[in-house]
């Protein structure tokens, strides 16, 4: 291995205390499926017993990691074996008791969230994937750390769009019963098409059924070292920000391999991947829309927006291959709206709409994330925009997300305030023409001619 330059130590240090450099998450993602039992009872005591036993030591070792090595580590989270799978060999009709089995295992263990309240209905549903959906309403509103995810569509299946009217419905009800929190809920409830099985990020975290035992996954940041970055080449060409955003993508996927293998080797459980997503905050200079800013846009949702943001994404996924074998997840360029303060900024000002940001999800990392929009918004609108973003992610090959929060009581213009990470958004106007007609057709969508690739 070579040496380490003193140069390269200080521009560490410069990018962590100046350009919000941190680990945006260690997951660790445990296997449940030897915890499926008859008894609902005996497969939840295992379940508990399992996640203590095999993330007990999770928290503590990365805050030894962050004082030993300096590096800021913001969320400590565990993901397991989609609970549909685990759940439905059990004589339980209510799933709700596994969801508050995994946030008594959380609260446990000292993470952050715990991801896995999950069901993978692409192409139909099994007992125990309807069970699962009926109850995540109430699993969301009983527990503080769950987190929740269902995967509507593949581009190798299509678009199950009985799931897709079925979680409009299912959102509405989510926030309905987290009303007193302005429908916090619902931030906790990702809809996928082509969903990750490693995916470190909340809300949308499970183990999937192709991972080990248990793993460590790492989710990075760093926007604001991105930024930094272009800062430094004024006027130059497009080649020479790809180059420059390559390059900072190259240190910030080090630094996160460095730090997910040393928990790993703490942890004593299997390094899996490093997502090398650009994660914001609401904090100032921690966000995804100033480095578009950064490129000359005036506001982010200018003209020019969508090019920008397939740069930045692209070249942050060239610069992290470079740096890791490992990179897996989403990885590219997240554009959550009340987590970002520059998003914030431009939907108030009225530079981007929710067209814009679909548009914008065909060339970033996920999808429509963190969307706040009227309390009032139809069941059938929020699953219209699900089945949009999910034709996005299933024609183009890739993985789009939709997490909405309908917010009881607010209209258009309205701040909602979510607190922490989740920072707070303004309810953003809706297309709210009639679209009942289309999403009550049910059925599936069938797959695109391009998922013939055998």
């Amino acid at each position: 291995m070579s040496m380490i330059r003193p140069d390269e130590i200080l521009e560490t240090i410069e990018m962590i205390d100046r350009e919000n450099l941190d680990i945006r998450t260690i997951t660790m993602g445990i296997s449940l499926r030897d915890c499926c039992s008859f008894s609902g009872k005996q497969s939840r005591d295992k379940i508990y017993d399992k996640i203590t036993r095999l993330a007990g030591n999770l928290v503590r070792s990365a805050q030894d990691i962050e004082t030993e090595f300096g590096i800021p580590i913001i969320n400590k989270r565990i993901s397991v074996t989609p609970i549909a799978l685990v759940a439905e060999s059990s004589d339980e009709e209510d799933y709700v008791e596994y969801a508050r089995t995994l946030d008594r295992a959380a609260a446990e263990t000292g993470v952050d969230f715990i991801g896995g309240f999950s069901a993978l209905v692409h192409k139909g549903y099994t007992f125990g994937d309807e069970k699962l959906i009926r109850c995540i309403p109430e699993a969301l509103a009983s527990t503080l750390k769950v987190c929740s995810s269902v995967n509507i569509a593949t581009t190798r299946a299509g678009i199950n769009m009985d799931a897709v009217a079925q979680m409009g419905r299912i959102i509405k009800e989510t926030a309905a019963l987290t009303t007193d929190s302005g429908g916090i809920g619902c931030a906790k409830l990702v809809v996928f098409s082509n969903v990750p099985e490693d995916n470190p990020f909340m809300a949308g975290a499970f183990h999937g059924i192709g991972e080990p035992e248990s793993v460590i996954n790492v989710g990075i940041s760093g926007p604001g070292v991105v930024q930094s970055a272009i800062k430094k080449i004024p006027g130059e060409d497009f080649g020479a920000v790809a180059e420059q955003i390559k390059r900072s993508a190259f240190k910030i996927t080090r630094i996160g391999e460095l730090v997910a293998r040393e928990a790993s080797r703490r942890l004593n459980t299997q390094f899996g991947i490093v997502d090398l997503s650009l994660a914001p905050t609401p904090a100032m200079g921690d966000s995804v829309a100033h480095i578009l800013e950064e490129m000359g846009l005036e506001k982010c949702g200018a003209p020019g927006t969508t090019a920008a943001l397939a740069l930045l994404n692209d070249a942050v996924k060239k610069g992290g291959a470079m740096a890791s074998s490992y990179v897996g997840g989403l990885s590219g360029a997240f554009i959550p709206v009340s987590e970002d303060a520059g998003m914030i900024d431009a939907v108030r000002c009225g530079a981007l709409t929710l067209e814009k940001l679909e548009a914008m999800t065909c060339v970033c990392s996920v999808g429509l994330d963190m969307i706040a929009v009227p309390g009032d918004t139809s069941a059938e609108t929020i699953s219209g925009i699900i089945a949009d973003e999910a034709a996005i992610g299933m024609v183009n090959n890739k993985t789009t997300a939709v997490r909405i929060i309908p917010v009881p009581g607010m209209t258009v213009g309205d701040t909602v305030e979510f607190g922490g990470l989740l920072g707070s958004g303004p309810v953003m106007k809706v297309n709210n023409f009639g679209n009942s007609d289309f999403i009550n057709r049910g059925g599936r969508i069938p797959a695109p001619i391009n998922s013939m690739r055998n």
